[in-house]
């Protein structure tokens, strides 16, 4: 899969973060490092159980990719 990453540079500090995984952010001294650090954490995310309340679902939505 691929996500979008914004990346900017403040007082020597590279910050990211993943557009399409809201709450996967790094921050590194250069910028492979953060991208590394944002790649760890979207896999993180993606990989932690979800737990369900009672009576509810989940369902999986497919949006296209746009042209």
């Amino acid at each position: 899969m691929k996500y979008r990453a914004m990346l900017k540079q403040v007082d020597g500090w590279w910050i990211g973060w993943l557009i399409d995984l809201p709450g996967v952010n790094a921050q590194e001294k250069s910028k492979e490092a953060c991208l590394q650090s944002l790649q760890i954490g979207a896999q993180d995310m993606l990989s932690t159980p979800v737990t369900f309340e009672e009576n509810t679902i989940m369902a999986i939505i497919e949006i296209p990719e746009a042209a």
